[in-house]
């Protein structure tokens, strides 16, 4: 039998173009998507599947309020970020693995397939951030409360500055403004208590969050 799975993701072309290589892998079905955790929680709830691809980041409460909301089948995260603090909480939040928006079609089914059969699915570099978790390496407490202070726009603005993108790659990247990023960046640092981007590259590389 098909295993059968929910996509979830914000993004509409992104999800027509998940459906479209699963629909080339045998013993994958795709019966529902959905773009926000309402509607997550909706196809869920109708269609039973037995994985769900869930983006991290989701309007109305991102993809660990689905996993509350909808117990039942299995989550596999599949996101564009590889930052440490969204791996660990999505997978406190219940999912039994998770992947990045790099992954291959073949490689994606599989990653499914396994995550039904009970198996834990990480990329390799993902799986490190996991272990350094659940071994103390990473105070995970201490992360998620520093984040705790930025807004989710804050975070993804301080996570690119960090990684060393100009300003104005920040605003293209972000679809946002020059001077909106120039705010966005100087809350960060006077919530974090930093007083330069070299500071604060320092700190996300310490956190694991690069």
């Amino acid at each position: 039998m098909s295993v059968r799975v929910v996509v979830v993701d914000d993004h509409a072309m992104f999800r027509s173009g998940v459906r479209a290589e699963l629909a080339q892998q045998p013993g994958i079905e795709v019966v529902a998507e959905a773009e926000d955790v309402d509607s997550a929680v909706r196809a869920v709830s109708t269609t039973r599947p037995d994985v769900v691809l869930l983006d991290v980041h989701l309007p109305g409460g991102g993809g660990v309020e689905v996993m509350r909301r909808a117990a039942g089948p299995r989550y596999l995260a599949l996101s564009v970020s590889d930052a440490a603090e969204d791996v660990i909480g999505t997978i406190r939040g219940g999912a039994r693995g998770y992947v990045t928006k790099t992954i291959t079609g073949p490689e994606l089914a599989a990653a499914i397939k396994r995550v039904s059969d009970g198996d834990a699915v990480f990329s390799p570099r993902l799986a490190g951030f996991v272990l350094d978790a659940f071994s103390g390496v990473i105070d995970v407490a201490a992360v998620d409360e520093d984040l705790d202070r930025l807004t989710e726009r804050e975070r993804e603005v301080m996570r690119l500055i960090a990684r060393g993108y100009a300003y104005k790659e920040v605003a293209k990247e972000l679809f946002i403004s020059i001077k909106t990023v120039e705010t966005h960046m100087s809350n960060v640092l006077r919530k974090l208590q930093l007083s330069s981007r070299h500071e604060l590259t320092r700190w996300a590389s310490d956190r694991r969050l690069l």
